[in-house]
């Protein structure tokens, strides 16, 4: 079989906590997807401001300038997404942060590590009073401290939908990108807002970027290379109350931590009609295929794994050309594309497999061949393809590794550094 053209609905208001919307193969794209900050001030017999000394252990009293903090002192209607920064003298840095609701309750947090705000760990609350105290030190020891009560706003009524592509304790394949998506696309003067907001860490460390498809309804988060197997992945989407320029606010933060398990990769030829198969960068096996005819042609490009099932229905009977019209029942069903390209098994085109391309655009093999391979792989395995009469288009999946880096870094919205971005934290 090949494209498949019918949607499925997604998860209720993007909250993609369940599986992919089923599609069959087909031309359509789819459419609408503890930590304190700082480190504790040190601690000295030094005089008070009257000159007597102070008790053992505690803290030196700021004899430097006061801190400007942020949110401003008295401000309200503040956003549940705001973070804690101050205008620091030259020379010193954060030394210890410290947010307290009204109730009395303390919230944690980690400081940027270039220093520039604190981050709450959770979205404030709504129409909470807080005071936030930060302190700094410069080299020479000299501390300076700022403190601001401040309000935030109420819930908003107008908010922008949200998912995460990640699952907590779920294991992926190395080429598994972040994925982030967005209902209405978020508007491009927003998106460094935006991504400010998007944190990625990996143990062990490896670099990454932000790429945004171009009608801002998806960003994926990818490394310069795949991530080593046995990566973890701590991933936190921090958009609750985040506001917008069209007067919507971020609706909720999304968090995962998953692990990025061992190396598989798929490699097919148009010219042989063979798909090679690596574990660990070794090849294991050797595999016919048949791609899309010509009318129907696979896209050449790098996808990944979105989605297996095991046994499902293709049913393209709204396909606009009658020929394409079919429904049909398919075992071992991995989806490639939103527009419903899989790799899955086609006992009827076994006689030309390895020959002659003869489906709808998906990758045909064997009953025996499509039943070994939903056995070894895993969503966010790579699958490239080349040679094909199409070039896969962006965003028609997750097609975060169809670019090279260089590509890739281009649709940040923030600049990136040569070798890609650290932890935010």
């Amino acid at each position: 079989m090949g494209m498949f053209a019918r949607a499925g609905a997604m998860v209720g208001a993007l909250g993609l906590v369940a599986s992919l919307a089923l599609t069959g193969c087909g031309t359509e794209q789819k459419k609408n997807a503890q930590f304190v900050g700082g480190t504790a001030p040190a601690t000295s017999a030094a005089p008070d401001a009257s000159g007597t000394p102070a008790e053992p252990g505690t803290p030196a009293a700021p004899s430097g300038p006061p801190l400007t903090v942020s949110p401003a002192d008295g401000g309200k209607n503040r956003p549940v997404s705001s973070e804690i920064s101050a205008e620091v003298p030259g020379g010193a840095k954060v030394s210890s942060v410290t947010l307290t609701a009204a109730n009395g309750s303390r919230v944690e947090g980690r400081l940027r590590a270039d220093g520039s705000s604190w981050v709450p760990s959770k979205p404030l609350k709504f129409g909470t009073r807080y005071t936030a105290t930060v302190t700094a030190t410069g080299s020479d020891g000299v501390t300076s401290q700022g403190t601001s009560t401040f309000t935030t706003m109420a819930k908003p009524k107008s908010v922008i939908s949200s998912g995460l592509y990640l699952f907590d304790d779920k294991t992926y394949g190395v080429a598994m990108p972040v994925v982030t998506e967005f209902h209405p696309g978020i508007p491009k003067k927003d998106r460094a807002a935006v991504q400010r907001r998007m944190f990625v860490q990996t143990d062990p460390p490896q670099p990454g970027a932000w790429h945004w498809v171009e009608n801002g309804t998806q960003a994926y988060y990818r490394a310069p290379e795949y991530w080593k197997p046995g990566t973890t992945l701590t991933v936190r989407i921090a958009l609750a109350g985040i506001p917008l320029s069209n007067g919507r606010y971020g609706n909720v933060d999304r968090t995962a931590t998953a692990k990025i398990g061992q190396a598989f990769e798929m490699k097919v030829d148009n010219a042989t009609k063979k798909m090679t198969v690596y574990e660990d960068g070794q090849l294991v096996r050797t595999l016919p295929v048949s791609l899309g005819k010509k009318k129907t042609p696979s896209s050449s490009g790098t996808m990944v794994v979105m989605e297996k099932k095991e046994s499902t229905v293709f049913d393209t009977r709204d396909d606009p050309d009658p020929a394409n019209r079919y429904v049909t029942e398919i075992d071992f069903a991995q989806r490639l594309t939103w527009g419903g390209e899989y790799i899955h098994a086609a006992p009827w085109s076994e006689h030309v497999q390895g020959r002659q391309n003869v489906s709808h655009g998906c990758v045909n093999v064997s009953m025996a061949n499509a039943r070994w391979l939903f056995g070894k792989t895993k969503v966010g395995d790579p699958i490239t393809i080349k040679g094909t009469e199409r070039t896969l288009a962006p965003g028609n999946g997750w097609t975060a590794w169809s670019l090279t880096w260089s590509e890739f870094v281009k649709g940040s919205a923030v600049p990136v550094p040569e070798a890609g971005e650290g932890s935010p934290f």
